[in-house]
């Protein structure tokens, strides 16, 4: 019953934590199209106080749309803020990565092959990380390094490959893979939190007090700009690391991290094409370039290819009997019709082992968790040793070529 209402908290977490991205990413995406579509006004909105205006067609109507330098001759009774899209997003993922990798199956988070963590010590790196990133994000878009766009992007890209890097070091793949992804979230809430929401409510009390912005306000609005901007590139490597979790082939590579950092890399610049696009700016190179390193990436991370199955007359042929055993001891806990692991309701992707028929249907799989990348079992919970993912990729070969 425990992982019954386990699997049903994670579903409804996980549906609540999407629709409320969806929403944050698709107001995200708006306004920078909306900001970037602005164009010079006629003279009679300029003297209205309109800095700069577009027109558009949706929804069977036409909108027209414009933007104040300052603020319109009165202001309106119901101004509309965009905050709760982002922290409901924030929290949501929050509560999902205490009930799937701090409170779920252990084997997501910790990998005793590489630390022997406890899982108390685990989250306390998980939750220090992400403080730890937000914090010096701050410092440095409270720097002057922020005036430089470039300079500033390069030292943010790599510090975010050396989060990676160094979870990689103390993580199973999965984990460090959604901790990444949650540090990139924790900055981008905190963008709105601690800058693009000050800074618009700096704005509207200006306003009410009838004054002109001092430098404090312009400084605020010109850094939540920023912010704004970078969000929005962060955008596609946060929704990458939202799926990654269905594709163990990346995060239980070996250098996984690189992988990570290649993609974040290949994503944030096919988002510049389209941020170029909205300023009338197109340059189809950009997303050219995007593919090619897409196509090389798969390229470097395939797996070798296989020797050719062992035949009687060069190799000893794995039993049937051998492999049976090697699926009572390390595959049947989790993946069978009623899995003996308390943190399992079903098997896990649907895919059950409890027999050579099965493990011969689901061969490709087998041979990508278990025999190539090593991600299964779960943590190696179960020892599962060298030979025995030898003797797995033998029968394999032999068996389901």
């Amino acid at each position: 019953m425990h992982a019954y209402l386990a699997e049903w908290l994670s579903l409804i977490l996980r549906w609540f934590h999407v629709i409320a991205g969806v929403a944050w990413i698709g107001a995200s995406f708006y306004f920078i199209w909306l900001d970037n579509h602005l164009r010079e006004p006629p003279q009679w909105k300029k003297d209205k106080g309109i800095k700069g205006d577009l027109w558009a067609i949706h929804g069977g109507g036409i909108y027209e749309v414009a933007k104040y330098r300052l603020a319109p001759e009165k202001m309106p009774g119901e101004l509309h803020w965009f905050k709760w899209e982002a922290y409901s997003t924030f929290l949501s993922g929050m509560a999902l990565l205490f009930a799937v990798y701090y409170l779920g199956n252990p084997g997501y988070l910790i990998d005793t092959g590489k630390a022997d963590l406890t899982t108390g010590s685990a989250v306390a790196i998980g939750l220090g990380s992400l403080a730890i990133v937000m914090l010096i994000y701050e410092a440095l878009i409270r720097s002057p390094l922020a005036r430089n766009g470039r300079a500033f992007g390069l030292v943010l890209y790599g510090l975010l490959v050396l989060v990676a890097w160094l979870l990689f070091q103390l993580f199973a793949g999965r984990g460090a893979f959604i901790h990444v992804g949650a540090v990139i979230g924790t900055i981008m809430v905190a963008n709105v939190f601690l800058g693009i929401v000050p800074a618009q409510r700096a704005l509207v009390q200006c306003i009410e007090a009838g004054g002109e912005p001092d430098s404090r306000v312009a400084q605020l609005a010109e850094r939540a700009k920023l912010r704004s901007v970078h969000n929005n590139y962060m955008t596609l490597p946060v929704i990458f690391v939202m799926i990654s979790n269905h594709y163990p082939m990346l995060y239980s590579h070996p250098h996984g991290w690189a992988i990570l950092a290649a993609i974040g890399f290949i994503t944030a610049y096919a988002r510049h094409f389209f941020n170029l696009r909205h300023l009338g700016i197109t340059r189809p190179s950009i997303l050219i370039v995007s593919a090619l390193l897409t196509l090389l990436l798969i390229w470097v991370v395939a797996p070798a290819p296989r020797n050719a199955a062992p035949s009687s007359q060069n190799a000893a042929l794995v039993s049937d009997a051998t492999v049976g055993a090697i699926l009572q001891s390390h595959c049947t806990g989790c993946h069978a019709v009623a899995p003996a692991h308390p943190a399992f309701q079903a098997a896990p992707a649907g895919i059950v082992l409890e027999d050579l028929t099965g493990l011969i249907q689901h061969s490709a799989k087998v041979r990508q968790s278990a025999v190539n990348s090593h991600y299964m079992p779960l943590g190696n919970t179960t020892g599962m040793t060298d030979e025995e993912r030898l003797q797995l990729g033998q029968w394999l070969d032999q068996s389901a070529p």
